[in-house]
Parts: C-alpha cells; sequence; structure tokens
C-alpha cells in the first residue's frame, strides 16, 4: 500500500487520576495501531489545557478527578474544540454519572472493565463522528426511558424547539432503542425519510448523536410509557 493512501492517526488525550491506569492505557493504546497517544493528563484542568495546545481527535476521560472532575473538562472541551471526541472511561455506571457526561458533551462512555478492543474500538467510532456506549450503560438508558412516565395527554403540549409531532415520535422511538431501519418499519415509511426526520430534530435541538437524542428526550418528557 502506498503510504500516500494510509490515514494519519488518531490522536488521543489521556485523562485519568491515576498514574498506574494511565500509564497502562498510554502503554496499550501506544501499541495500537491507527492512535497516537498525544499527552496524558492527571486532572480535568490539565486535560483542558492539553486539549487546547495538543488539539488530539479524542480525549479518553475520567470522571473522578481533582480540582476539575471529568464532567467539568468535558463540558469545556467540547464547547471550547467541537472537534474533539470525548470517550468516558470511568468506574461509575450510576444515572447521575451517565448522563451528566452525554449532557456535557460526551459521545462514548465505557466504564473501566472494557477490555483493549473495546476501547480502541470506542475511540475509533467516535473519531468517525458516531457515539458508542457500553452495553450495560445503553441498558441502563433504555431502561430509565422506558420507565420514565410520560407527559399527561390532556391537553396537547408544545413541542419544544419546534419539533413537529412526527419528528417527536422518531425521537421517542430513538429514545426506545429502535434503529433507523426499525423505525421506518415501525412508522411504514423509507429508511430516507427517517434520516431526514432525525437530521431535522438534531438541527432542531443542537443534538450531536443519539445519546444526547436520549437524554433530550427525557428531559422534555417526549418517551413513550414504560413497556
Amino acid at each position: 500500500m502506498d503510504t500516500d493512501d494510509v490515514p494519519p492517526p488518531i490522536r488521543v488525550l489521556i485523562a485519568d487520576d491515576q498514574a498506574l491506569i494511565r500509564e497502562g492505557l498510554q502503554m496499550l493504546l501506544g501499541l495500537s495501531p491507527g492512535i497516537e497517544v498525544v499527552g496524558t493528563a492527571t486532572d480535568g484542568d490539565e486535560a483542558v489545557d492539553l486539549a487546547g495546545r495538543q488539539e488530539p481527535d479524542v480525549a479518553l476521560m475520567d470522571l473522578r478527578m481533582p480540582r476539575c472532575d471529568g464532567v467539568e473538562a468535558t463540558r469545556r472541551i467540547t464547547r471550547d474544540h467541537p472537534s474533539i471526541r470525548v470517550v468516558v472511561l470511568t468506574t461509575y455506571a450510576d444515572d447521575e454519572s451517565i448522563f451528566s457526561a452525554l449532557e456535557a458533551g460526551a459521545m462514548g462512555y465505557l466504564t473501566k472493565d472494557a477490555g483493549a478492543s473495546e476501547i480502541q474500538e470506542a475511540i475509533r467510532t467516535v473519531h468517525a463522528g458516531e457515539a458508542l456506549l457500553d452495553p450495560a450503560v445503553q441498558r441502563r438508558l433504555i431502561q430509565k426511558v422506558r420507565g420514565a412516565a410520560p407527559r399527561p395527554a390532556a391537553s396537547e403540549p408544545e413541542l419544544p424547539d419546534g419539533l413537529t409531532p412526527r419528528e417527536a415520535e422518531v425521537l421517542r422511538l430513538i429514545a426506545e432503542g429502535l434503529s433507523n431501519a426499525e423505525i421506518a418499519e415501525r412508522l411504514v415509511v423509507a429508511d430516507s425519510t427517517v434520516k431526514t426526520h432525525i437530521n431535522n430534530i438534531f438541527s432542531k435541538a443542537a443534538l450531536r448523536d443519539r445519546a444526547q437524542a436520549v437524554v433530550y428526550a427525557m428531559q422534555h418528557g417526549l418517551v413513550a410509557p414504560g413497556r
């Protein structure tokens, strides 16, 4: 293969206050083809500073760190450097941690029992612009959505951000964990129609990915009744 055809490596920043984990990740990713570690940070403040100076493609972010935690660091990085994708890698998978991280702009969420291949996949997936959640985290989100109380139906509430009733329906189905093809089948429409609705939803609500769409649906009560 011509070296000109080889894509540049994905540049990764690691943020974790535990030296053993930080050094282990640096070694692991340093041996991963197509991935280059460009910096390590011991807390959120340092992560934000390095993100500005090194301009990585992906930041691998712990949540519990001194001075500035991973949620605030994620919020600042995604606000100031929208091109940087954040993958949370943490011990915690409780609802508060998950939703706080996703609301702050994280596109990936893994727990620290993830294997090397899962971490590598998450980095490559979010670098490509897609969200990736640990399967257990995905299940918690869907369970949370399905168990949430729906909005009262006595009167037709005004939908947020100018969403149409059909877009709200598509958003509910996204929050239930359905794929584009499954949504198309449920609504008896073409896949291209579903993609158009999703693009409109993301544009109107300023969402980047399906993970944020789930959080948005819950915040605004746009969830289907528990099944």
